[in-house]
């Protein structure tokens, strides 16, 4: 079976058993959601199925409590550890709406087909993401995903087309 890492245990939060979570999913209210099922890996191997019991968002990170566990003494050893999910419990999203693991890896090029790079990550500053472009012997392009910019997304064959506004290419005169 097929896992998508939708977090990474960073360090524990308070006596209760709460736990620092980066978030490493484009939906954090949903898979952090009180009930939501987390499968907890540690160096790659499956630990044990846990329950969210409550969750909030402090700064960049996700507080997670899960009803298994009550105190710090319990969570001290899920540092560095890793939550996913099962991928085929991924639900179908909108035509225009994509999951993170999709969009990286693909092919960045142009409108008139000039290849850019390709995506290594995506960033959630604010209001829209923004899609990380590792290009050889340059420095990294950030594309805003706004429909501006990102024309299409063909995921079948890979690539993205772009058209760049001024002003997004740092390595540009």
């Amino acid at each position: 079976m097929d896992y998508l890492t939708v977090g990474e245990i960073v360090n524990t939060q308070g006596i209760k058993g709460e736990v620092r979570v980066a978030s490493r999913t484009d939906f954090p209210e949903e898979r952090f959601q009180a009930g939501s099922r987390l499968l907890i890996f540690q160096d790659g191997k499956f630990l044990q199925e846990v329950t969210v019991a409550a969750a909030r968002k402090k700064k960049n990170l996700m507080i997670v409590k899960f009803k298994e566990f009550s105190s710090i003494n319990e969570v001290e050893q899920l540092k560095g550890s890793e939550l996913k999910i099962a991928k085929d419990a991924l639900q179908e999203l909108a035509a225009d709406e994509y999951y993170y693991h999709e969009i990286i890896g693909l092919t960045v090029e142009t409108l008139a087909g000039e290849v850019l790079g390709t995506i290594k990550e995506i960033l959630s500053p604010g209001a829209n993401d923004v899609w990380v472009v590792e290009r050889p012997g340059k420095s990294d392009l950030l594309i805003p995903y706004i429909k501006e910019v990102v024309r299409a997304v063909d995921l079948e064959n890979g690539r993205v087309k772009v058209e760049l506004l001024e002003g997004l290419d740092p390595d540009e005169d």
